[in-house]
């Protein structure tokens, strides 16, 4: 991963729940694909005192729902002109669809560069730019300060009631096996328990 650019944000339903639109054909040279905004990914809210340039606060975020937005659904009745028209004459009307992913803010990187898990205190402004966090970004969050891994986020995950939070938990440990092989036996331990969870107790 290189950082590639996502979206930006354009709505919150709380202090931690944000809503990004992901940006569509034509509004950036490299338009984002969709395992770039997979469920599961995690990504960097900068926040508009922090330049892609690393200063300032970064919010750190995970992708855990999609919406597609368009507004001809249901509007099967006859069109005053074809479609190939309306890209010429009417192209606004045809931009509003979208896509929009659902992003839980889990942590932070400070103004000193040391990354924090938690619900941030500052929170992202509309149009605030996200993109992919990177592979090594991704390793230095989830390090503590004295190196080993760290899930402090899971119980703001499990807090949030949503039937889709278990598997989100399970992707990200598969992820981390990978990145921490040294702390396999802990992740497997979790994600066991995850599996038989999402079994006794599933989704209603």
């Amino acid at each position: 991963m290189n950082n590639k650019a996502i979206g930006k944000i354009v709505k919150s339903n709380t202090h931690i729940d944000y809503v990004c639109q992901v940006y569509g054909p034509g509004e950036i040279m490299a338009q984002p694909q969709p395992m770039d905004y997979a469920f599961g990914e995690f990504v960097a809210i900068e926040l508009a005192s922090s330049p892609t340039d690393g200063s300032g606060t970064t919010l750190i975020g995970v992708i855990y729902n999609t919406l597609l937005l368009n507004p001809e659904f249901g509007n099967l009745g006859p069109r005053l002109s074809p479609r190939g028209e309306q890209e010429i004459f009417t192209p606004d009307y045809l931009n509003e669809t979208a896509i929009l992913v659902g992003i839980i803010a889990v942590g932070w990187r400070d103004p000193e560069g040391r990354w924090r898990q938690g619900v941030p205190n500052l929170a992202a402004e509309v149009d605030a730019p996200v993109r992919q966090l990177s592979d090594v970004e991704l390793e230095r969050f989830h390090r503590d300060d004295d190196g080993r891994l760290a899930l402090r986020y899971a119980a703001v995950l499990l807090g949030m009631k949503n039937p889709l939070v278990t598997q989100l938990l399970i992707n990200v440990i598969d992820r981390l096996v990978g990145i921490f092989p040294d702390q396999c036996g802990q992740l497997n331990v979790m994600r066991n328990n995850l599996a038989w969870k999402s079994i006794v107790q599933p989704a209603g």
